[in-house]
C-alpha cells in the first residue's frame, strides 16, 4: 500500500485523517466531508440571516469551536506539526 493511501485510510470511528503539512485535519470519510459541508453550510447561513453583527459573531465563534472539537476527537492519530507523508 502507498504511503498516501495509508494516511488516507483511518481506524473505524474516525473521520478524519491528521493534515499533511501543518496542524490540522482533512477529511477522508463521508461523515467528515459531511460534517464540514455542514459547517461550511451553516456558517454562511449564519452571516447572511441573522439580523446583528453581534449575534453573527457569536452564532461564528460557537460553530467554529464545535466544529474544531469534533474534528479533533475524530481525528486518527490526533493534531500534530507534519511536514509531508510519514517515512
Amino acid at each position: 500500500m502507498s504511503a498516501f493511501k495509508r494516511w488516507a485510510t483511518v481506524r473505524d470511528g474516525y473521520w478524519f485523517a491528521p493534515k499533511l503539512f501543518g496542524i490540522g485535519a482533512t477529511p477522508v470519510t463521508w461523515q467528515g466531508w459531511a460534517l464540514t459541508l455542514g459547517f461550511v453550510v451553516l456558517l454562511i447561513a449564519a452571516i447572511r440571516l441573522l439580523p446583528s453583527d453581534t449575534t453573527r459573531i457569536i452564532v461564528a465563534v460557537v460553530l467554529t469551536l464545535t466544529f474544531i472539537v469534533i474534528s479533533w476527537r475524530k481525528t486518527d492519530g490526533g493534531w500534530g506539526w507534519h511536514w509531508g507523508l510519514p517515512d
